[in-house]
């Protein structure tokens, strides 16, 4: 979680300016955030596992199929991203950017408006792709992360 979690405040800061873009690393932070989410997220977390010491609540077992429906939700959305990344120029251009245009469809997949309907991922700028994921992270966590003490 800490490498998600790292790859994912590196690609922010590039396209926040808080850190110098390198086409390199957005490819490498994109390329770790693949490599993490999807089924390898859902591995991370085995039936009957749960619980201490792990940040991990008992609720993923209880809603199995919801975790899992969101990790590869954001497995397909950091595949995408790697895609961009892999493609990178070596500034950001305009057509990475999410632009205002955009809307965000009422939320991530566990907290999206009935009936909305979801962009082809492909089809999204970089920046956008990262904002997506980052909502899903929020989601997943609000629902299935203990507080640490």
């Amino acid at each position: 979680m800490k490498e998600m979690a790292a790859a994912a405040k590196t690609i922010a800061e590039m396209f926040d300016g808080k850190r110098a873009y390198d086409a390199d690393g957005f490819k490498a932070a994109a390329e770790t955030l693949k490599a993490r989410t999807g089924p390898a997220l859902i591995a991370e977390f085995p039936e009957g596992t749960l619980g201490a010491p792990s940040a991990a609540r008992m609720e993923i077992g209880q809603a199995r199929p919801e975790f899992e429906a969101l990790a590869r939700h954001i497995g397909r959305l950091a595949d995408a991203l790697a895609v961009k990344a892999g493609q990178a120029p070596a500034a950001i251009t305009g057509d990475m950017r999410m632009g205002a245009m955009l809307p965000m469809d009422g939320g991530s997949l566990l907290g999206k408006r009935p009936g909305a309907v979801e962009a082809d991922p492909a089809k999204l700028p970089a920046e956008h792709l990262l904002h997506l994921v980052l909502q899903d992270c929020s989601s997943c966590h609000s629902k299935f992360r203990r507080k640490q003490q």
